[in-house]
C-alpha cells in the first residue's frame, strides 16, 4: 500500500482555536459542522438581516439577549436535527 498524504482541507479559525477536516477516524462528533455553519452565518449576516425585519416589543433595558443571537440560536439548533428544542 502506498504511503500517500493527503494534504488537510483548512477552515478559518474561529477564536483562537484552528479547524481542520479530516477522515482519520479521530475523535468524532456529530456537530462540529456547526461550527462551520454558524461561521458561514455571521459572514453572511443572515440572522442581523432577518432581526431588522422582525419588531422586537421588549424592553430594551431588560434584554439580556439580543434577538439575533435568539434567531441564530433556533436556526442553528434546528440545523443540528434539534427541531422540538431540547
Amino acid at each position: 500500500m502506498d504511503d500517500d498524504t493527503i494534504e488537510p482541507f483548512g477552515f478559518p479559525a474561529i477564536g483562537r482555536k484552528k479547524v481542520v477536516a479530516a477522515i482519520d477516524g479521530g475523535r468524532l462528533t456529530s456537530d462540529g459542522g456547526v461550527m462551520l455553519l454558524a461561521a458561514a452565518e455571521r459572514q453572511l449576516g443572515i440572522c442581523d438581516r432577518l432581526v431588522a425585519l422582525i419588531s422586537d416589543p421588549r424592553d430594551p433595558a431588560r434584554v439580556v439577549h439580543p434577538l439575533a443571537d435568539i434567531l441564530r440560536a433556533r436556526i442553528l439548533a434546528i440545523a443540528c436535527g434539534y427541531e422540538d428544542a431540547d
